[in-house]
This record gives structure tokens, sequence and C-alpha cells, in this order.
């Protein structure tokens, strides 16, 4: 009963749709119909600014990392498997990426996933943050970091010999990721897909559009 009344906060807190809501109290918009669409941190920096978007991502990080790191001493449910750990990851990246705030809709479970394993399998999440960084240095494309570094989890997870159960739901939620990705695979196999260094991704001018917060956009 404990590690399901756990397993449901973290659904709950992992469902916040942050961005979504930063796009009503800053630009006073739906951040889902500007840009590229998606409630996450790359589309928020693309239409209200670069602080917008890091506040979205340090955020939805949090999502993630804060059931796994706390809930377990608080629920009383610590054991050597890391079972809840893992249940309660996996708990909250659903819950970003499938909200009811948002009629079951959201993010791609990117920086909630990158929160979840930061605290369950450090190493491994560092290793993958350098391999994110030299293909976003070397192409260019966030989304391609995204799914390369999902697909690539679970074989560091396998390496470093983690028990079965966050092999498996590591797995299971890279699948998820990846898959939340498909619309980003189509553009890159069609070679359509916005890199960094493009204006549209916010680090240039940032779409215009309405609001009331006038200059406070960076």
């Amino acid at each position: 009963m404990r590690l399901l009344l756990a397993i449901l906060l973290a659904y709950g807190i992992g469902s916040i749709p942050w961005g979504y809501w930063i796009g009503r109290w800053v630009g006073g918009i739906d951040i889902r119909e500007h840009g590229s669409g998606n409630i996450g941190a790359t589309n928020v920096a693309r239409v209200l600014g670069k602080k917008w978007g890091f506040t979205t991502f340090c955020l939805d990080v949090l999502k993630g990392l804060v059931p796994v790191a706390i809930f377990p001493s608080l629920f009383g449910l610590t054991d050597r498997s890391g079972t809840a750990e893992i249940l309660l990851g996996a708990a909250a990246v659903v819950g970003h990426c499938y909200s009811p705030f948002l009629g079951f809709t959201g993010g791609k479970g990117v920086a909630t996933a990158l929160g979840v394993f930061l605290a369950i399998a450090t190493l491994p999440v560092l290793i993958l943050a350098v391999v994110a960084g030299v293909l976003i240095a070397w192409k260019g494309y966030i989304s391609l970091a995204a799914i390369v570094c999902a697909a690539l989890l679970p074989f560091l997870l396998f390496f470093f010999d983690y028990p079965w159960v966050v092999l498996l739901v590591g797995e299971l939620l890279a699948a998820l990721v990846i898959y939340r990705h498909r619309g980003n695979i189509q553009r890159l196999l069609a070679g359509t897909e916005s890199r960094v260094w493009d204006s549209a991704l916010g680090l240039g001018e940032e779409e215009p559009i309405p609001t009331t917060v006038g200059d406070s956009r960076e």
C-alpha cells in the first residue's frame, strides 16, 4: 500500500506541466500553439527565451529526481534491489509524458528521466552527458542526442551491473523516450530537424508572441 501511494504521488509530481504553466504565467500563451508545440525546455527556450527554457529544464529534472531521492526513505521503501526507486522514477516519467493536466498528453520525458537516473545511476548519466554534449556540438541536434542517449542507457546499466529490475524498467523508459521522439526521427531522416545554432531554437531571437511581460523575456 505504501509503495502504491508513493507511485501515485510520484506520478502526480511528474505530471506537473511546468513548460505549459510557465507559458501561461510568463507569456500568457499556450506553449503548445507555438514553436514545435512541445511543452519541454527546448520549446520554452525557443518561444520565451533561454532563461525560461533553463527554468523549465531544471523543474522537469526535479520531477524525476525528488521522488526517487526522497520517497523511498519517506515511505520506508528502501531496499538493495532498487525496485522502489525505479518504479517511482518510471511513474514520474509517465506522468510527464501523459499528464492529466493536459488531457493525458505531455512532453517527451528526457529531462524527467535524466532526474530519475541522476539519482539511480549517476555514473552512466555522466557518461551520457558527455555523449550528448559531443553529439550536440558535432551535429547540432538536441533530439538526436536524446535519442542516442536513450538507446545507450540500457547498455550502460547492464555494463555497470545494475539490478535486473533497474535494467528492465530502464529499457522500457528508454523505449518510451524514443517513441515520444518519433516526429523528430522523421524530421531527422528528412533533413528538416532544427539545429541548436538555428535561431528557431531560441539561441538567437525568440519567436515573436503576444505577451504581457514586455522586455522581461531573454
